[in-house]
């Protein structure tokens, strides 16, 4: 069911002008949900996560905190082309990045060559889905960054999480973070449209639409990302969507306490009136 795809369109109609929609906070961006978990299937599409979930992402200051706090192994679950991985090995972590898309994982060794022998030696690349996770070292550091949890089907959810926290030192830490609804609201208004501009430092202006279609009877969400290219001689456009799951926060919690984990610390952030962005740091239960 989930499943990543990307339609390039024509420089037609696009979709619904910026000047029509609110603009999307500084806030949302920071946290925006479902990029981690979209793969880039053309070049169109890669400047998107690149300038979403670049270095600059508000979420790596925090992660790159706790891994000075807890130390090294660092294990980056769903990493995508390396934008926690790669400064993370820059900042002298020894890092195993795991995705189930190997072009990411490719242009991540890329990007690491491309700094220096000494950065691209600190990292390992493992080709997995994490729906199936099987992992063979301890780790001080576990992330589930960029809502990648509700790219996990509920029922591999709580394997996956056993797995890690069989993997996780005594004095580890696994930390996650997802995006919380108001299922109320969620009844009420089950679509949603954003857009927002990318910033960019190169005289290309970017724009994205974003829509969200949730399903509460199938606990699913679907966001589709109309993307809008702009330099000085052409107009770009092309769609990109992502299919994730809707964390029940409850069911969560059981999980990670199934599987001997516990929460230290919870941290959240108020994207509107309806939703939060939520960070969890779990330790082993003692």
């Amino acid at each position: 069911m989930h499943t990543q795809t990307g339609t390039p369109v024509t420089p037609a109609p696009g979709p619904v002008p910026p000047s029509r929609i609110t603009t999307a906070s500084p806030a949302l961006c920071a946290w925006l949900p479902g990029l981690e978990s979209l793969a880039p299937h053309t070049e169109d599409q890669l400047w998107l996560r690149d300038a979403l979930l670049g270095p600059f992402s508000g979420d790596i200051v925090e992660y790159l905190a706790l891994a000075r706090a807890t130390g090294g192994p660092v294990l980056d679950l769903g990493s995508g082309a390396g934008r926690l991985t790669v400064p993370f090995a820059r900042h002298g972590f020894t890092v195993e990045a795991v995705d189930r898309d190997a072009p990411s994982l490719e242009r991540l060794r890329a990007w690491a060559d491309r700094i220096g022998p000494q950065v691209r030696g600190r990292i390992t690349t493992t080709h997995a889905d994490l729906a199936r996770l099987r992992l063979r070292r301890h780790y001080r550091l576990t992330l589930l960054a960029g809502a990648m949890i509700a790219a996990i089907p509920p029922h591999a959810r709580p394997g996956m999480l056993r797995e890690i926290a069989a993997h996780l030192g005594a004095d580890g830490a696994l930390a996650l973070d997802y995006t919380a609804h108001d299922t109320a609201g969620l009844a009420e208004h089950p679509h949603r449209t954003w857009a927002f501009q990318v910033p960019r430092f190169d005289g290309v202006t970017e724009w994205v639409v974003a829509r969200q279609v949730f399903d509460l009877a199938a606990m699913s969400e679907q966001i589709t990302y109309f993307i809008e290219r702009s330099g000085k001689t052409r107009v770009r456009r092309s769609i990109a969507t992502t299919d994730k799951w809707i964390v029940n926060q409850q069911d969560l919690l059981r999980e990670l306490r199934a599987a001997g984990l516990r929460i230290a610390d919870r941290r959240q952030q108020w994207l509107d009136e309806r939703t939060h962005s939520v960070l969890l740091v779990c330790h082993p239960a003692e």
